[in-house]
């Protein structure tokens, strides 16, 4: 009779604790899809990392323009690496390559990079990124003119 009565108390809070903790949910909290990324005179030359922890953007300048490539590789989602030496990303997960402009060129990635929406600010001038906007070079997206900042 006591073993019943102790499983019995067991069982009971048991359900007593998921009920409890069926009020408080996991919850994920993401950072916002929508950022300032400073003025674009801080931008020089090439890849710029200082969002890609944050935000997952890498911002580029090259002599025409400004864009933002969201640093998630097309093949498994994993986040490639921005190698200066050799002028290339590279994921790490499967050895896929980009070119600076995010076309791959190697690897078993079976696509571009993805292009964030991006924009100067009408009220400061400074550059405003969303990446929940994606532009895709294989549809013919990345000349959209909310794909990039045309440069001086």
């Amino acid at each position: 009779m006591t073993l019943a009565w102790i499983g019995f108390s067991v069982a009971t809070a048991a359900g007593l604790t998921s009920v409890v903790r069926f009020m408080f949910p996991n919850v994920l909290f993401e950072p916002p899809t929508r950022f300032k990324a400073g003025d674009p005179s801080t931008y020089s030359l090439g890849v710029d990392e200082r969002w890609k922890e944050k935000f997952g953007v890498w911002i580029v300048r090259n002599t025409t323009q400004i864009y933002a490539l969201v640093a998630t590789c097309t093949h498994l989602g994993c986040t490639p690496n921005w190698l200066p030496a050799q002028n290339k990303f590279k994921c790490p997960c499967h050895g896929s390559g980009y070119y600076i402009s995010g076309i791959n060129f190697e690897g078993p990635t079976p696509r571009p990079l993805e292009r964030a929406q991006i924009w100067e600010s009408t009220d400061d001038g400074q550059i405003m990124v969303d990446k929940a906007v994606r532009y895709l070079y294989e549809r013919g997206q990345w000349s959209d003119p909310m794909a990039f900042i045309k440069t001086a």
